[in-house]
């Protein structure tokens, strides 16, 4: 059994063939997809989906690309939507300093804001961090919450990492661990705890070797976690069978 932690079947590049997708995502065995919402609209559709299908969850929540978008309605909205039993977690949010498609000062306050919203409704959260790493680490540090989270697609160095593990987070890494200049990310992955470690796909993107050029979806996590075994020495089955228990822990999810 795997889990894949980060993945969004809501977008429209899965519109043609989804039910193909969850289906050859199971017979991998991938039991369990958490589908991440970037905005309103698509935290929507991925609350929709994950009531349609038994082994997908949903995660609601504002992308750093999209909260110059947030209105004086947009946190009701997402609080209705996490009421849906299958909602597991707060997120996609955090900070993207490398494209800035929202001004920096509105990222830092949204997230601050989603952050928040997090906490109140006891969800963990989904970390998006894209050279922002020095205040993402102070700003989940001064807005403590019991639920945790993870640092989804981690790009940041190995202090970084055991200082968001001695917080309480797990560490997410993508299929980019399978690529030949990601020897950085390997020997991070090496040196940190298998019981603080989760696997994810981020599809549609970010398809792992012997993928890359094709679309990414949630049966292709069967590389990363092949890659992680390599890397920790360990058997694939051993590897399934943590990353998988780390992600039940994590949002509570009984596969």
């Amino acid at each position: 059994m795997l889990v894949d932690s980060h993945a969004h079947l809501e977008m429209e590049e899965f519109d043609g063939d989804r039910d193909a997708v969850i289906h050859r995502a199971r017979e991998m065995g991938v039991d369990g997809i958490v589908t991440v919402g970037v905005n309103l609209e698509d935290s929507r559709k991925g609350v929709a989906l994950a009531e349609r299908y038994d082994t997908v969850y949903a995660s609601v929540g504002v992308h750093p690309h999209d909260v110059k978008t947030i209105d004086k309605t947009t946190y009701d909205q997402l609080r209705n939507l996490a009421r849906s039993s299958k909602v597991v977690a707060y997120g996609e949010i955090g900070l993207d300093f490398f494209r800035n498609r929202s001004p920096k000062d509105i990222q830092v306050r949204r997230f601050g804001e989603q952050l928040e919203l997090a906490a109140e409704l006891e969800l963990p959260v989904i970390i998006h961090d894209r050279e922002a790493h020095r205040e993402i680490t102070e700003m989940i540090e001064v807005r403590k919450n019991d639920r945790g989270g993870v640092i989804h697609c981690f790009s940041g160095d190995y202090s970084m990492a055991v200082r968001c593990i001695d917080m309480g987070f797990y560490i997410s890494t993508p299929g980019t661990v399978t690529y030949k200049k990601a020897e950085p990310l390997r020997e991070i992955i090496k040196r940190l705890p298998m019981d603080r470690l989760l696997i994810e796909t981020d599809c549609p993107f970010l398809s792992p070797e012997p993928k890359r050029g094709k679309r990414n979806e949630p049966a292709y996590v069967v590389y990363t976690a092949q890659q992680i075994a390599q890397i920790k020495a360990l058997p694939y089955e051993e590897v399934e069978r943590i990353t998988s228990r780390n992600a039940k822990d994590l949002f509570g999810i009984t596969l």
